[in-house]
């Protein structure tokens, strides 16, 4: 079951300095059916401009990664952690018991992002900032943990959750598969390119909620960048 979430329906606010579109619930836009994909429960599409920004706000108990597609966001947080992360860079904000953070776009154009939420498999524990980058050349034709939950994902930045956050590059024409196991759920979006999966067309910043596909056949229509979450 592959189920497309076109970029076009998707829920959205535009707050001036953020234009967000959200592919589940989330703030001003509520939507029964699109709560979650499983132990995904927020991925937003963000374009933040220049010199704004989240102020201060507190979580818990969330696995927050953060995917630049353009720009660059600045972050700190009450741990005393700050950094910028630039595109092709991913950081990630483990919650745990609390913690509060700000994140700005201090850059002179915009910033383009992804911000994934998914539930961890514990509450509590230490709060976690971290940040590193990805090079596009590493995950050229193959998928590469960005974030993961399992040990054996030693390159990846560390969540509380059984799942993983993948990235991966195709040049027009390529192809690569994915095994997806009976018990699993995957949400793929496109940040730049066409690709098909299992023969399903999923455009730029188009959401594929995928179920029940035991092996998922990623070719790419266009030269295209994928993040696919694996999760419970």
């Amino acid at each position: 079951m592959i189920e497309l979430r076109p970029f076009g329906a998707l829920g959205g606010a535009d707050h001036g300095w953020l234009q967000a579109r959200h592919h589940f619930s989330f703030s001003g836009y509520q939507d029964p059916a699109r709560m979650n994909w499983g132990a995904l429960r927020v991925w937003n599409d963000d374009a933040i401009q220049p010199n704004s920004g989240f102020a201060p706000h507190p979580h818990q108990d969330m696995e927050i990664i953060t995917y630049v597609l353009e720009g660059a966001i600045s972050h700190q947080d009450s741990l005393g952690n700050s950094g910028r992360t630039e595109a092709g860079d991913v950081q990630v904000m483990s919650a745990g018991s609390g913690i509060r953070h700000s994140e700005f776009n201090r850059e002179p154009g915009v910033t383009r992002l992804f911000q994934i939420w998914i539930l961890p498999s514990m509450s509590g524990g230490a709060p976690y900032w971290g940040a590193r980058p990805f090079p596009k050349g590493e995950r050229a034709g193959r998928f590469i943990a960005l974030a993961s939950g399992f040990p054996e994902d030693a390159e990846a930045l560390p969540i509380r959750t059984p799942g993983r956050v993948l990235g991966a590059t195709l040049k027009a024409g390529e192809s690569l598969d994915y095994a997806l196991a009976d018990d699993r759920r995957a949400y793929l979006v496109p940040a730049r390119g066409a690709v098909e999966v299992n023969g399903v067309r999923v455009g730029t910043r188009d959401g594929a909620a995928i179920a029940a596909e035991p092996r998922l056949r990623i070719a790419a229509l266009e030269d295209a960048e994928v993040v696919m979450v694996d999760t419970v």
